[in-house]
């Protein structure tokens, strides 16, 4: 089964970001279709998944339409019991449905006065109290998470899982903004960010430019936390090292180059999404490193 996902604008719509990473994470089949969240068109572009009015949504191959992350959550953790988006363990599990219903229905203040956005760390910000109890319940659920449950791996719960999901959005204000936390918090936080597919939705963000910025603050802004990208540029003329897109397999028509060599995607997007970030993409990075070895 295909499904198909209704989500808004990358680089600002938590919920969106949420609602994808519950496919891409857990290898769920899905064609993704964007909503003008801030183009003024999302009424008229959710008007046959009615009663939808917010992004994300998701509707299965059969047209039965799911809204509001924490249903569709449920929704997919009941039909693809497989995937996992659960923690095995009953005990684990209890608690991560509790983190994620606080995270859907809490923090408040986190979500009113630090916005997600992805394109930068906002320098100067300084948190209000109630930001400031947020964050402190939020280190003390991910601390709580760690320590019952979080000896197999890195995540919360030791493997990813829907808490991680959840809270995805929450570490990407918690870098955003320069939110101050602890050490392991901290620690959670660049975990996210260096994730691949995280940095694959925040490169695909970055495609699009805004004018004015939504959620703009007027202090001074520092490059995003991130994982420092390898440096990329596109460029009008070159020789590509590759015949067809690394994505589609369609015909080379936009250029990119990177320190000193130059490779071709079949648009703009394709282009533009991997000079945002080369290292974020498995099917570029093969490619390149495939045509590396061929020269050695």
């Amino acid at each position: 089964m295909t499904y198909d996902l209704f989500i808004g604008d990358r680089a600002f719509s938590s919920w969106s970001l949420r609602g994808w990473l519950m496919f891409e994470k857990f290898g769920l089949p899905v064609r993704t279709h964007m909503v003008g969240l801030y183009d003024g068109t999302m009424q008229a572009d959710l008007a046959e998944l009615a009663p939808a009015r917010l992004v994300p949504v998701m509707r299965d191959a059969d047209g039965v339409v799911v809204g509001d992350t924490l249903a569709m959550a449920e929704t997919l953790a009941e039909r693809h019991p497989e995937a996992g988006l659960w923690p095995a363990d009953a005990a684990a599990r209890g608690l991560a449905r509790w983190m994620v219903a606080e995270m859907h229905s809490g923090f408040g203040a986190l979500r009113g006065e630090c916005p997600m956005q992805l394109l930068h760390r906002v320098e100067g910000f300084a948190p209000s109290e109630a930001v400031r109890a947020d964050v402190a319940r939020i280190e003390e659920l991910w601390d709580t998470a760690r320590t019952r449950h979080g000896h197999d791996g890195p995540w919360l719960f030791g493997m990813y899982s829907l808490a991680d999901v959840f809270y995805a959005p929450v570490a990407a204000r918690i870098a955003g903004y320069g939110l101050p936390v602890g050490k392991a918090a901290q620690a959670y936080v660049d975990l996210t960010l260096a994730e691949g597919a995280f940095r694959r939705w925040r490169a695909l963000g970055l495609t699009k430019s805004y004018d004015p910025v939504p959620y703009d603050m007027d202090l001074p802004k520092a490059p995003w936390p991130g994982p420092t990208p390898r440096p990329a540029r596109p460029v009008e003329s070159g020789q590509p090292e590759n015949d067809a897109c690394p994505y589609s397999g369609g015909t080379v028509t936009h250029l990119m180059e990177t320190e000193g060599r130059i490779f071709g995607f079949c648009n703009a997007t394709c282009r533009d999404k991997t000079v945002n970030d080369p290292n974020a993409w498995p099917a570029f990075v093969a490619l390149r490193d495939a045509a590396l070895r061929h020269e050695i």
